[in-house]
């Protein structure tokens, strides 16, 4: 009997320090619950006055709800500060990039870009083929001297020579990747180099902002996309680009893909995926 009651005793103890201890934790998540709610509260508030301000100063822009994961995402926010892009408008575009990449893992085939300014998504392609251990090499193409003379598809917006940025500062920013080959001159005068005129890819992206030379890309990367592979068009169906847009769409007129139009700028195709009209 006496065996009975210290065990007794004794679990009575032991459920109330395990009491004591769930209040605690109990109490300690609730504090985190109510100051997460705290936070999310005063940053709709604050989001809230900002659409106002909006609303008169800039009536038909349409904001975006800001409690998105990515925008928390540790690891693309230190590449974006990289180059001076987190607070970019462009970023948004950067991220879709990112995930657009993960549809080619297994295919074979190189990548490449048209324009790349700072290097910036150049630097994502590469680091995405170095992570997962893809034998691709990544080509570079741009004039590294801004824009070419833009032509009369191309609106008012652009002017020759925009855009410049030199390519020594461009092999600093892409200096960790072995796997490249930057190509300097106009489009299309390095497609027909002999280490890229025989070439298959799995991810392009073109950014080049006018009619020609998004015509002559589309051109010269669509018969050698593999099956499955991306072709990314950043200035597709932006208004101070119809001449990428129109480029894009006269050659994809007798396509069976036809570009997906993201939300926040630009569009792509996945070669061999049918897209009704």
């Amino acid at each position: 009997m006496r065996n009975f009651f210290k065990r007794l005793i004794y679990d009575a103890k032991k459920y109330a320090l395990l009491h004591i201890l769930e209040d605690r934790d109990f109490e300690e998540l609730a504090k985190q619950e109510i100051a997460a709610k705290h936070k999310d509260e005063e940053l709709l508030r604050r989001f809230e006055q900002l659409t106002r301000i909006a609303d008169v100063m800039l009536p038909e822009y349409r904001f975006k709800w800001p409690q998105v994961d990515w925008w928390s995402d540790a690891w693309f926010n230190e590449y974006a500060r990289r180059f001076d892009e987190d607070k970019s408008h462009n970023i948004d575009r950067r991220w879709m990039v990112h995930q657009l990449l993960r549809l080619t893992g297994r295919l074979d085939g190189d990548t490449a870009e048209c324009g790349l300014y700072s290097g910036s998504t150049s630097w994502l392609i590469c680091h995405y083929n170095q992570a997962q251990g893809c034998n691709r090499t990544h080509f570079g193409f741009d004039s590294f001297s801004g824009l070419s003379e833009p032509g009369e598809a191309d609106g008012d917006h652009w002017q020759q020579g925009f855009l410049s940025y030199p390519v020594e500062k461009v092999e600093r920013n892409l200096a960790q990747f072995e796997s490249l080959v930057l190509k300097q001159g106009w489009i299309p005068e390095r497609f027909d180099d002999p280490d890229v005129v025989d070439r298959q890819f799995s991810f392009v992206h073109i950014d080049v902002d006018l009619y020609q030379p998004t015509s002559d890309s589309i051109r010269f990367f669509y018969p050698r996309m593999q099956e499955g592979g991306v072709i990314v068009c950043d200035d597709y169906g932006s208004n101070i680009c119809p001449g990428a847009t129109r480029a894009i769409d006269e050659y994809m007129q007798n396509c069976p893909e036809k570009m997906i139009v993201m939300s926040g700028g630009g569009g792509f195709i996945i070669k061999g995926l049918e897209v009704s009209g």
